[in-house]
């Protein structure tokens, strides 16, 4: 055990200095706090991974604390420790989502095992999204509901057959890749690599290339030998996302890779073999494509070996409120704002929302809402933009309008409270249309206002 996270919150400063020494001992880091209302600021503030609550304080008993909290931290597991053990005591603490209930005084032994046991139970089940930088696992994926833990299932079943090729299924945004990588790292292949290829983006007349590799003089341009991706990912896993955009002369190619894994540079006559996982994704129907003669039915049969279908984010909404604060953890982290949370009518905004543009628009629109938080609860004033044409609450709707990067105006809608309205405040909500103007690219949006990127940092 080590490197982890723990959360104190206890009202007796003996327990607090007793638990301080025994987590130090095992390795863990720690933070406490002595009341209900600095327990949420720590956890809305800090990457905690357990909490060590007391059952009885003078603000809030730890029933009440689990009950107002779980929904928002309901991955970081929480242990009741209280001289109050009694049975209804329990009871209601495992019913709010306690992991474990120990009475005081306790055996360290058994707290540690206690730990132990949560945070393993933690990572089984906890949520996290794969969507930032980092290691990519089924454990970081959130399976909250009941159709995604069903797509886990299928996923962590297909892990064990390399050859299989798994064909992936989904809206664009609702985390594709994510699955790609973690059947990846399920397969034992996480110290080989995972190579994507997006399908849609490379010009048709570059892709085999791209794919195969060439070899000096196969074309103008071509002074040396090349790998392409299949190349790179020997070993690995090759994930083949929008595979329903590639061009009909290059799908007949890939039937051969398929098939035995092999495949030619470009302008070469000699065959490469290489043992690489196949994964192909895209948000196309593919079966509707091959009646439309845009994509072949052989090279369909081959590559729906294993199909999984991620359902979009407005089927699975209960995992709404934890990947929100999976990402206000790493917006945290990355802006170096102290972003306390989201407030009842902001998570009400999210839960009513539709998300067409899935998990990616949750992430880009909570970032928003981030720029233009003052270390205050994100509330449906920062959200108003889910909602164009619907504004929140009694606000006095102003209208400007700004100067595009193509010389063509845009208007900027501003949904404010009479006591909000201020330069300040419109400041905030001009860097904020601006930024999803630009499809959240920082660097661009300043460069159109003609200002440093960090501004959408330390915006206040």
């Amino acid at each position: 055990m080590a490197n982890e996270t723990v959360l104190v919150i206890d009202d007796d400063p003996t327990a607090r200095s007793l638990l301080s020494v025994l987590l130090q001992a095992w390795g863990f880091c720690s933070v406490f706090a002595q009341s209900a209302s600095e327990g949420l600021r720590l956890l809305s503030e800090c990457n905690i991974d357990l909490v060590i609550l007391d059952l009885v304080m003078p603000e809030m008993d730890g029933i009440q604390f689990l009950s107002q909290t779980r929904e928002l931290f309901s991955h970081i597991p929480f242990i009741v420790l209280s001289a109050h053990g009694s049975v209804d005591a329990i009871v209601a603490s495992i019913k709010q989502g306690a992991t474990d209930f120990i009475a005081k005084p306790f055996n360290s032994s058994d707290l540690s095992a206690s730990i132990t046991k949560s945070l393993n139970a933690g990572n089984t089940a906890g949520p996290a999204t794969g969507l930032s930088s980092g290691t990519y696992s089924f454990q970081q994926i959130v399976s909250r509901s009941p159709k995604m833990c069903s797509v886990l299932q299928m996923a962590e079943q297909v892990v064990s057959y390399p050859q299989t090729t798994v064909a992936l299924y989904g809206e664009s945004g609702v985390g594709k890749e994510v699955l790609a990588r973690a059947i990846h790292a399920g397969s034992g292949k996480a110290d080989h690599r995972f190579v994507a290829v997006n399908c849609a983006g490379i010009p048709a007349t570059l892709l085999e290339s791209e794919l195969f590799g060439h070899v000096r003089g196969a074309f103008t341009g071509a002074d040396k030998d090349r790998e392409g991706m299949f190349g790179l990912a020997r070993q690995g896993t090759i994930l083949l996302d929008e595979i329903g955009d590639m061009p009909l002369e290059l799908q007949v190619k890939l039937l051969r890779v398929i098939e035995d894994r092999s495949y030619l540079p470009v302008g070469s006559n000699r065959s490469v073999k290489a043992n690489f996982r196949i994964i192909v994704a895209t948000h196309h129907d593919l079966r509707h494509l091959v009646q439309q003669g845009r994509f072949r039915s052989d090279l369909f049969h081959r590559v729906n070996a294993f199909p999984i279908t991620i359902p979009p984010l407005r089927e699975r909404k209960e995992e709404i409120p934890l990947l929100v604060n999976k990402f206000l953890g790493y917006l945290r982290k990355e802006m170096g704002k102290p972003l306390p949370g989201i407030s009842k009518r902001g998570m009400d905004v999210m839960l009513g929302y539709d998300w067409p543009g899935n998990i990616r628009e949750l992430k880009n629109s909570l970032e928003r809402a981030a720029i233009m938080v003052d270390n205050e609860l994100i509330g449906p004033s920062h959200l108003a933009f889910l909602n164009a044409g619907h504004p929140v609450g009694r606000g006095e709707r102003r209208k400007l309008r700004l100067s595009g990067g193509n010389d063509q105006p845009f208007e900027l809608h501003i949904t404010l409270e009479p006591d909000e309205f201020s330069l300040q405040a419109i400041i905030n909500k001009a860097l904020h249309i601006t930024l999803t103007r630009c499809n959240n690219n920082k660097s661009l949006a300043a460069q159109l206002l003609k200002t440093d990127r960090r501004v959408f940092y330390r915006t206040k």
